[in-house]
């Protein structure tokens, strides 16, 4: 008998929907919110409001793209969280919903842990998944993780970020320039025209594993300051090189601390996940530090790097596996750890 999973994606700004078949993705539909552009960022009553107008037209749309009606469906999974509590209400509730009419299991999945399990979401061009035990970066708008995966369900973060993410950091240093929101493509796009050593900015590095990025954005503010005193066209000017310059500063502190902790580990299995993992930068330096330290590196398609529901159902798949079933009383959570 086949498993047949719908997955709801609502922790932030993007509704989407996603069904799986034993593990094969058959269809993957997200809606993407336009309106937060104007303000810098995601507001996150806008995002709540717009995923009560797109979850039901994103899910029939993806279940007919699927060719499955809900009689099909074994279970649900939706994120419980992190997230905004808002948009998760909104996907929680549907899902509940869903389960409730079609007296079928709910499945809580764990956002974080759905980026990382990406990696083995089935299509028709994927060939190669990660071996257990495998180290994954996770670098997200909101997290920076270094975690080791010991099995589908099984995971310990043993690195991670003690202020800013590696995301936030893209974001806010791009507003700083006067870069449209979301700022992180905005810098990659004009780092290929830049010299990523025109400049130099903090290198913040805390002892062991973890991470920290607060440093780095603040060198960058005091720096844009200074030249624009001189200059007050120095932004516009030099914008390229400002970008691949703190492009290259990210990427090589994620990088160093990923080499860090494969040497301390053992693991030479090494995935890249969260919506970070979609800058060209990162997935170019991480594929040739792999074939120079003998790493097998996993880079997800580019679909599966931002909120997409296809990750929570093939989460939801393994949890259905091992009968990890959650009740109607569940709740979702802004804050949620592993």
């Amino acid at each position: 008998m086949s498993i047949v999973i719908l997955g709801i994606e609502s922790s932030c700004d993007d509704t989407s929907a996603a069904v799986i078949e034993d593990g094969l993705l058959l269809s993957n539909l997200i809606s993407n919110q336009q309106v937060h552009k104007e303000y810098g960022g995601v507001v996150p009553e806008l995002a709540s409001r717009a995923h009560q107008a797109n979850i039901i037209p994103v899910v029939d749309r993806a279940m007919k793209l699927a060719s499955k009606t809900p009689n099909d469906i074994n279970a649900v999974a939706f994120t419980k969280g992190p997230g905004l509590l808002g948009s998760l209400l909104v996907g929680a509730s549907f899902a509940k919903g869903f389960a409730l009419a079609q007296k079928i299991p709910l499945i809580e999945v764990n956002h974080l842990q759905g980026h990382i399990l990406s990696h083995f979401i089935k299509t028709e061009i994927s060939s190669q998944f990660p071996k257990f035990p495998f180290l994954c970066l996770l670098v997200s708008g909101g997290h920076t993780q270094i975690v080791v995966v010991n099995d589908y369900l099984d995971m310990e973060i043993i690195g991670k970020t003690i202020d800013d993410a590696a995301g936030e950091a893209f974001d806010k240093c791009a507003k700083l320039m006067g870069l449209d929101y979301p700022g992180g493509p905005i810098v990659d796009k004009l780092a290929k025209e830049g010299n990523p050593e025109a400049f130099h900015f903090a290198r913040p590095l805390p002892k062991g594993l973890d991470f920290s990025f607060s440093g780095l954005k603040t060198s960058f503010l005091y720096f844009l300051r200074d030249k624009i005193h001189e200059d007050n066209c120095f932004i516009e000017r030099r914008k390229e090189d400002l970008c691949a310059t703190l492009q290259r500063t990210i990427v090589n502190i994620l990088i160093d601390k990923l080499v860090l902790a494969s040497k301390q580990t053992g693991i030479n299995e090494i995935t890249l996940a969260g919506g970070v993992a979609a800058n060209s930068e990162l997935r170019d330096t991480l594929i040739k530090t792999g074939k120079q330290l003998g790493w097998h590196v996993y880079v997800p398609e580019f679909k599966f790097t931002t909120d997409n529901a296809a990750m929570i159902a093939i989460t939801g798949y393994y949890k259905f596996l091992k009968g990890d079933f959650a009740g109607q009383d569940t709740v979702p959570m802004a804050r949620l750890p592993f």
